[in-house]
């Protein structure tokens, strides 16, 4: 009988390669498939928009009816297609979609798409200042909350940050109107800006629609800290619910950074808590805010319909607010699928930053 013998490090080599060969995806794969899973996100997003705001019958009678005579009525929703099969009129809205059409407003005649390009920059800027709040304020008192883990600065700090996200937006801008509207009159608690700033604004030549760029652009001071003072309530508002979230996520992974063997090291050369908390230990722990701030945009999104109607900031949420009053849905869909996308790419942005800043995220 003859033994097989292996040749020397034969078995080693084959260990050190499964060792090597690598358990996922490089970061290339990972972007396109992150990139070719917004196509079918899109399309059940915009797919479940079309068929819910029929639910309720054709949006001229959801509209226009009671106004109009039962002959009038039906000549309009010929005249719109609305009397065809459900799924020619899907098709073909469809179709119009991805060339850009989103439609023509029923209440007021106006292309759905020169709404979005003439009140989708408020909303953005508007969620671009709640973000800032979010993390002027969520980052710190997480980082402060992990320092003084469990002890009463951390109980407080836990409490504020369930008070944070627990409060509607609504209300919680209601509160700042009163204070620093009624009782501190300080700050202005509606609108984007002055009669006189509006004024300036719409001679701007070449708009960007960004109130803080195109100020900057026509080097007015004045203008410029008016529109900052208008957003600063409206950005609190809300950035607050957002603020709780990345305050809770940065304390939690905070602490658990600080239980790691390098600062357990840092700690026996005799650095500081404080030092190690603010100088090494926060950077890993802000990866999970990147990987849930899709999301938090999203909820910023959704929470911008009550803040701009609360500030009367006029965006994509405050007009969304008036198109549902009127009941025109082809302009509610419009809003509501533009705003689908804008969550769906934001995401994949998101997830791609992530991938960068962490090489563990990958397929």
């Amino acid at each position: 009988m003859t033994a097989a013998i292996s040749e020397p490090g034969a078995e080693a080599a084959e260990t050190s390669v499964a060792v090597k060969k690598p358990s996922g995806g490089g970061l290339g794969r990972y972007v396109l498939i992150r990139f070719l899973l917004i196509i079918p996100t899109i399309f059940i997003l915009t797919t479940l928009v079309f068929f819910l705001m029929r639910i309720t019958g054709d949006p001229i009678s959801a509209s226009m009816g009671g106004r109009l005579t039962t002959d009038q009525l039906a000549e309009r929703i010929h005249a719109a297609g609305y009397d065809r099969p459900i799924l020619v009129q899907y098709l073909e809205y469809m179709g119009n979609l991805l060339k850009g059409d989103f439609g023509t407003a029923i209440s007021d005649g106006q292309p759905v798409s020169s709404i979005l390009l003439n009140y989708g920059t408020a909303t953005v800027e508007l969620v671009f200042y709640a973000l800032i709040v979010a993390f002027i304020i969520g980052i710190p008192l997480g980082m402060l909350a992990a320092y003084h883990r469990d002890k009463a600065p951390d109980a407080a700090l836990r409490i504020l940050a369930i008070l944070g996200y627990a409060t509607p937006v609504f209300f919680a801008g209601m509160i700042l109107k009163l204070v620093f509207g009624v009782f501190l009159p300080i700050l202005p608690v509606a609108g984007r800006g002055t009669t006189e700033t509006e004024y300036i604004m719409s001679g701007v030549v070449g708009p960007t629609r960004f109130y803080i760029i195109d100020a900057i652009r026509i080097g007015n001071v004045e203008v410029l800290g008016d529109v900052l003072a208008h957003a600063v309530l409206p950005a609190i508002a809300l950035g607050v619910l957002t603020a709780g979230v990345f305050l809770r996520l940065v304390r939690t992974n905070l602490i658990g950074t600080l239980g790691q063997q390098y600062i357990d090291s840092g700690r026996s050369r005799g650095i500081s808590e404080f030092r190690l908390v603010t100088k090494h230990a926060y950077r890993p722990a802000l990866i999970p805010i990147i990987t849930v701030m899709g999301m938090q945009i999203a909820l910023m999104l959704a929470g911008a319909v009550l803040t701009e109607t609360t500030f009367e900031w006029k965006g994509l949420g405050f007009k969304l607010a008036e198109y549902l009053t009127a009941r025109d849905f082809v302009a509610v869909q419009g809003i509501v699928v533009f705003l689908a996308i804008i969550v769906a790419l934001t995401n994949f942005l998101v997830d791609v930053i992530a991938a960068f800043i962490d090489p563990r995220v990958r397929y």
